[in-house]
């Protein structure tokens, strides 16, 4: 499906600079809003304190750029843009940008502040070519509920400013567990960056997955159980598109996995079983300097911090069976801390809503300036907004998704779940709509979309529909005929 709305936002910030071009504040602020239209989606990476927030984002993105310790630059907002060299640029709260410098250690970005206090920096703009950063613009935030008011602070005025759009188009929310703060905090975002829309643009992502499992090696199979109950939450499914289990410590280092830690690994695989899980029982005893095995102790206490006890076993356990080459090891690694689930997500869920998610937080924007300032030729502006508003389907789907998702719809529980899927809430390509396998071909996607189609109308047609249930069919089958459309062939229109 197209971005539907992003060619009218655009003209609308044109017409508003029309309006506004005696008003310098006001013409910075939609000229701001021009250049966001046409910049990848920014999506922000938030959770409490610890929660992992810079290792999964060093993850996704495939390499340590992000600090991960309890220093200065943790506690700024960090935006980690493409570029085609590398670049760090320090944005004070008052005062010029200025340049810092780029140094890399053992393959990690150090960043500097260069003396300057962590609360006079209004961010860091970290410019990389990282091929992750082409379509998607990553923010990391300092932890919400920090031991610092004013770091917590910080975060919650970037995400949700109150008087004006969130710069973030969606988020990523980390958790180690689900707490009412959780909720709180997603509520406030859903309420910022959609207004009174109730538009699900989060997603929820249960960090340090293989703690849940005390390191086992099935850990990742009982943090996907705790997801999927989480993911049935009455209150959270009203705020998040999904929850997705993640070991981030492995997704990072398996992304960035050297030559010298794969020698360590495949000696370590190679020790005699017993051996080795009498070395794997505890960190303790796997860091003892009277371990067996070849590995030094500083090598093993290396590997410890980089991949943790879970990361080692996993590692083990697929050297063992046949993984032979650290490309290998890295992609199975990888795909096994949940990192794939999370890129999907990211991929389906946001990506592919993009134009809509940077359209919609724009005409937020664009209508709190009109109310707040009005002049001659405010009023049609108004009118255009509310025009986009009502004809947008996209947007109809998104607040759909989130009445669907509250239980407020007089619809079988069958069907409110099949209208959910087809209205994107799984994934907006036409195959995650319609139920289907990622690489179903094109016409089988066509033939389930059809009969879909005719579903939903006999559906509306159906005069035992209660009444109040009328508008959401007529949405599903919109979207319906937009899956038919977007096949090219037979048009919607002769079924």
């Amino acid at each position: 499906m197209t971005d539907g709305p992003g060619a009218a936002v655009a003209a609308l910030v044109r017409d508003a600079q029309e309006v506004y071009a005696a008003d310098p504040a006001a013409l910075a602020v939609l000229q701001d809003y021009d250049r966001r239209l046409r910049e990848p989606l920014r999506v922000a990476v938030a959770g409490m304190v610890k929660a992992g927030k810079s290792t999964l984002l060093n993850a996704v993105i495939g390499e340590e750029i992000a600090p991960t310790d309890t220093g200065e630059c943790t506690r700024v907002i960090t935006w980690y843009r493409h570029g085609d060299t590398p670049r760090v640029t320090l944005h004070p709260r008052s005062g010029t940008p200025r340049a810092l410098p780029v140094r890399r250690v053992e393959g990690r970005l150090q960043l500097d502040l260069g003396g300057t206090p962590a609360e006079e920096v209004d961010r860091l703009v970290v410019e990389w070519p990282a091929r992750a950063l082409r379509d998607l613009t990553l923010i990391d935030t300092p932890g919400i509920a920090s031991l610092s008011q004013e770091v917590s602070a910080r975060s919650l005025g970037f995400l949700t400013p109150g008087d004006a759009p969130s710069e973030a188009d969606a988020l990523v929310y980390l958790m180690r567990h689900l707490h009412a703060s959780d909720l709180g905090f997603l509520e406030s975002f859903q309420d910022t960056a959609a207004g009174q829309s109730a538009t699900v643009n989060a997603l929820a992502v249960l960090s340090r997955a293989d703690e849940v499992g005390a390191g086992r090696i099935d850990a990742l199979l009982a943090a996907g159980e705790v997801a999927a109950r989480y993911r049935n939450d009455a209150g959270l499914r009203r705020l998040a598109l999904g929850v997705v289990p993640v070991a981030g410590l492995l997704a990072q280092s398996a992304r960035t996995l050297r030559q010298s830690e794969f020698a360590a690994l495949a000696a370590l695989a190679r020790l005699e079983r017993t051996d080795r899980e009498r070395l794997l029982l505890s960190a303790d005893r796997f860091i003892r300097a009277d371990a067996p095995g070849g590995v030094p102790a500083g090598e093993r206490a290396a590997l410890l911090e980089r991949f943790g006890l879970f990361g080692v076993r996993l590692a083990c356990v697929l050297l063992g069976g046949g993984v032979g080459e650290p490309t290998a090891l890295a992609r199975e690694l990888a795909r096994r801390s949940g990192l794939d689930d999370v890129l999907r997500a990211l991929s389906g869920q946001f990506q592919a809503r993009a134009g809509q998610l940077k359209a919609r937080n724009v005409l937020i924007g664009v209508d709190a300036l009109v109310r707040s300032r009005p002049r001659p030729g405010t009023a049609a502006l108004a009118t255009s907004i509310e025009r986009i508003l009502a004809g947008a389907h996209e947007y109809k789907e998104l607040r759909l998704l989130g009445v669907l998702r509250t239980g407020g719809v007089a619809l079988a529980p069958d069907l409110a779940a099949d209208a959910e899927r087809l209205i994107g809430g799984s994934g907006v390509a036409p195959a995650r709509r319609l139920g289907l396998e990622r690489d179903a071909p094109a016409d089988q996607v066509r033939i389930e979309a059809v009969l879909q189609l005719r579903r939903w109308r006999a559906v509306a047609e159906n005069p035992l529909t209660d009444r109040s249930a009328l508008d959401l069919c007529q949405t599903v089958i919109r979207s319906c005929e937009a899956l038919l459309a977007d096949t090219a062939q037979e048009p919607a229109a002769r079924l």
